[in-house]
């Protein structure tokens, strides 16, 4: 899946999402659709921790 596909499903559905009316299998692809948001956050945050270790240890 591409970055811009999974940045496109995040934004069709809000985050938290009502689930009163929602049925079982809307409420499991609410779950995938978690998980893939928690993968993408986690990729960005490795990212950031890299970038970062990589500048402090060109300035030590």
């Amino acid at each position: 899946m591409f970055d811009d596909e999974l940045d496109r499903k995040v934004t069709e559905r809000n985050f938290p999402a009502k689930m009163d009316n929602m049925s079982v299998s809307e409420l499991q692809e609410y779950i995938g659709d978690l998980k893939s948001e928690i993968q993408r956050v986690e990729s960005e945050i490795n990212k950031k921790q890299a970038a970062s270790n990589a500048a402090d240890a060109f300035f030590k």
